[in-house]
């Protein structure tokens, strides 16, 4: 990676990118190039250290002895933790959303160590499985549309005082507390349960994640026809009756 180029980071593509989550980096590759932006993304193997370098973490979701081994991995490295520590941002998806908590339950039914930079706990539901499109607002302080996704896990994930909700569900399950929050995030740090992937459905938040990790307040403007077409078939699936 030189200096000059912005720094994306794909982790464990062999453990955590199920339901097209590997989508989300192309989409944050794709439009900070149709800016002119230098982007150089390394797709990081959990057999490989991690760099601790990168602007832009990106983590997928993965089935629960994946999400285990990822987490052991995860700790063991140390990587992403002193890249956060350095001002890095990371975005994950259901699993990765699990393992950047304290704690979840893992496939062998123990309580599971997280790396512990979302205050959130992660248990396992009993009743349904949470599956489904999902219409969600987000949070106003991010000055985001409302999120599209598709949700598919049994996980319940609580947050604690110092983690802020991503979004209000409207239509779906989200975290799964009952108390209709999706999601969490605080200054650099973002977790969701939306697949989809969530970020070709929701381009602005990759615009977000571009914006935090240049410093910068503002993008230039690219076509969002494609993605604008793709957000409304979505949400009109996520509205209409079952």
């Amino acid at each position: 990676m030189s200096d000059s180029s912005l720094r994306l980071v794909w982790v464990y593509p062999d453990l955590l990118s199920t339901y097209g989550d590997q989508g989300n980096a192309l989409v944050v590759e794709r439009r900070a190039r149709q800016r002119g932006l230098d982007v150089a993304r390394v797709d990081v193997r959990s057999d490989q250290p991690l760099p601790t370098s990168g602007d832009i973490y990106l983590i997928g979701g993965g089935e629960d002895r994946p999400q285990r081994l990822a987490a052991e991995r995860l700790r063991r490295d140390g990587g992403l933790s002193r890249a956060v520590s350095n001002g890095a941002i990371v975005f994950s998806v259901c699993a990765g959303y699990q393992i950047l908590g304290h704690e979840f339950i893992n496939d062998l039914g123990e309580r599971e160590p997280g790396l512990g930079l979302l205050d959130v706990v992660s248990t396992r539901g009993e009743g349904e499985r949470c599956v489904g499109d999902v219409l969600a607002d987000i949070d106003s302080r991010l000055g985001l549309p409302p999120l599209t996704g598709f949700e598919n896990h049994q996980g319940i994930t609580h947050l604690g005082p110092t983690a802020r909700p991503f979004a209000k569900v409207r239509f779906g399950n989200g975290n799964g507390t009952g108390d209709g929050f999706e999601g969490a995030y605080n200054d650099t740090v973002f977790g969701t349960y939306m697949h989809g992937p969530v970020l070709a459905r929701n381009p602005l938040i990759a615009d977000l994640l571009l914006k935090l990790a240049l410093d910068v307040n503002a993008l230039p403007p690219v076509d969002d026809r494609w993605y604008e077409a793709l957000r409304e078939e979505r949400i009109s699936a996520a509205t209409q009756p079952a």
